[in-house]
């Protein structure tokens, strides 16, 4: 997998607008969020990660296997973000305690007898290639997962992560948010091609731009977009004039009030394009695939990027003064409004 680098970057480094209006942030969502690529976790070595105002650590096991803990040891305190493993136990770098991979203590590091502690773990589900951690306002178990997707194209996926102020809900939001697309991004047009399909946790839209470009004129773009719960959203992307089919995962996190983490990771594959003039075709080999491939990478995160400005300025409104045209967005919040607790009394909590 490839990691961009030079699309890694924090966007908000001050407080915005609705910081400095003193407006409360959107309560923290249940559900999973994505807190790292998978080729960043090789087998020994350890990762702190922010979540929901507090860090997790993440480690992999000999067998492959993740393991997301709180941050502290259950000893004297230590932050294990500092620990090592070895083979598959954590040990911490303050007293050389060691855990197991079930997170309880098997050595102390004077020799004596462990005492009877473990870690707090946290459910994980690796898919994707991306590691997701399971966080429930009311300390719930998974009753949902992220499933495998197909795999498309030759070459390693291309990923990339921010920070940046927002809340992760409006950017899931933002699949149904049909207006911004040519208002912001500049489709000439784009639609929903069906009703969206809410099944619990997840929801499916299709959507469909109408394009037009030099050399190609007139083409269309078909998107499958499958969300699940308010952190991953999945985009099956076809172009058949040009013969690009793309997936793309968009995963934002929550890290603190108004923050977000938000990454991406692209995977491609070039088909025979189905009305490409003779010279252009001609040029989708082997050493072309790679240079597209970069190239629909890059215009990929342009196209991300245009919402932070955006996110980073904005206030989030409920009730929305909606007009025709914005898309479903109604239903949208009133189907996530399910991965929030609810409010408080005194009317404290998620904006009613």
């Amino acid at each position: 997998m490839g990691f961009s680098r030079e699309y890694g970057r924090r966007i908000s480094q001050g407080p915005t607008p609705a910081d400095r209006a003193g407006l409360p942030a959107l309560p923290y969502p249940s559900g999973w969020s994505a807190l790292a690529f998978s080729g960043e976790l090789r087998p020994g070595r350890v990762l702190t990660r922010p979540l929901a105002g507090g860090d997790v650590v993440l480690y992999r096991l000999t067998t492959g296997e993740v393991r997301a803990v709180r941050p502290y040891c259950p000893h004297l305190g230590a932050h294990l973000g500092l620990a090592r493993v070895e083979g598959d136990d954590l040990v911490c770098p303050f007293h050389f305690f060691a855990f197991g991979p079930d997170g309880a203590c098997v050595r102390t590091g004077y020799g004596t007898p462990p005492p009877r502690s473990r870690l707090e773990r946290l459910p994980v589900c690796e898919a994707n290639g991306a590691v997701f951690v399971w966080r429930h306002h009311e300390g719930r178990d998974p009753d949902w997962w992220i499933p495998e997707w197909h795999v498309i194209g030759r070459r390693a996926a291309r990923s990339a992560v921010w920070e940046l102020a927002g809340n992760v809900q409006e950017v899931i939001e933002n699949s149904v948010d049909v207006g911004h697309f040519a208002t912001l991004h500049g489709w000439r047009k784009a639609e929903t091609d069906g009703p969206v399909v809410y099944d619990g946790a997840m929801f499916h839209v299709s959507l469909r731009a109408h394009e037009s470009a030099p050399l190609l004129g007139d083409f269309t773009v078909d998107v499958e977009v499958d969300g699940y719960g308010l952190g991953c959203l999945h985009a099956d992307v076809h172009t058949p004039r040009v013969g690009l089919r793309m997936c793309t995962m968009v995963m934002p996190t929550a890290i603190g009030p108004n923050r977000m983490q938000f990454r991406q990771l692209n995977r491609l594959a070039f088909t025979e394009p189905a009305a490409l003039p003779g010279p252009l075709a001609r040029t989708v080999s082997r050493t072309a695939e790679r240079l597209l491939n970069r190239a629909v990478f890059r215009a990929s995160c342009a196209f991300t990027a245009a919402d932070f400005p955006i996110w980073d300025h904005k206030q989030y409104r409920q009730p929305p003064r909606l007009a025709q045209g914005d898309g479903p967005i109604g239903p949208f919040r009133r189907w996530a409004r399910r991965f929030y607790p609810p409010p408080a009394a005194g009317g404290d909590g998620f904006p009613s």
